[in-house]
């Protein structure tokens, strides 16, 4: 499964007879009905990288796409939020997190080792104790497109909007979020349990956060140009 899921972050394209083909010439004895069920379990398919949060519950509603030809020109005018699979020693476990779309800035994050709506109702519940945006962003998975999820943003007067179904690129920020922490902190880990994910995680975040430029940004961090606004707003008082 760890396999799977680094090449399948390098080759997103890759289903499950293309993956299967990628083993077997690295020497892994295993067929594609194999890889097929492994691939389910981790919720991963060609082209769609979200583990399986692209399918909405019944009779929850799906939000219109409202982010085309949006200008996004300063920080809480789109937040977004996505769920990746994390790969340990033993098992797996689910990461989400939410973050600003104009600087990449992480809001918060939550581990499960469920799908549950929990986990992203805590976080969305923390990072609106930072602020709050005009629009948030996400799949139409279960966990997104249920009351408990869209219900808080709405008491908050945010506005909603979902992907397009099995469109990853419209929430390619945190696609791009998802390459960066696996290949800089989960892959070159290999955490052995839950506990040292999210210790590992935890301090990955407080560096991505704080320490680690973007070139697009002109090089600041993303909490630099997050708190840039507020920075202006107390150096003019």
């Amino acid at each position: 499964m760890k396999l799977i899921d680094k090449q399948y972050m390098a080759t997103p394209f890759y289903g499950a007879r293309k993956i299967a083909a990628w083993l077997k010439s690295e020497r892994h004895n295993i067929n594609r009905k194999h890889v097929r069920r492994l691939m389910q379990i981790m919720g991963l398919r060609a082209i769609y990288r979200r583990p399986r949060t692209s399918k909405p519950a019944p009779g929850n509603k799906i939000y219109p796409y409202l982010l085309n030809g949006l200008k996004i020109t300063r920080p809480n005018v789109v937040w977004c939020a996505d769920v990746t699979y994390i790969p340990m020693a033993r098992g797996f476990m689910y990461l989400v997190v939410i973050m600003d779309w104009y600087n990449r800035y992480v809001l918060s994050w939550r581990l499960s080792n469920t799908l549950d709506a929990d986990f992203c109702v805590e976080a969305l519940e923390e990072a609106l104790r930072k602020g709050r945006p005009d629009i948030f962003n996400t799949d139409q998975g279960t966990q997104f497109t249920g009351r408990a999820f869209t219900g808080l943003l709405e008491q908050h007067g945010i506005r909603i909007s979902m992907d397009g179904r099995g469109s990853y690129r419209d929430n390619l920020f945190i696609e791009r979020l998802w390459r960066t922490v696996k290949y800089e902190e989960v892959y070159l880990k290999a955490y052995q349990d839950g506990r040292a994910a999210r210790s590992g995680i935890g301090d990955y975040f407080r560096f991505y956060n704080t320490q680690r430029p973007h070139q697009a940004m002109g090089y600041k961090t993303p909490a630099e140009e997050y708190f840039s606004d507020r920075v202006v707003i107390i150096n003019e008082v």
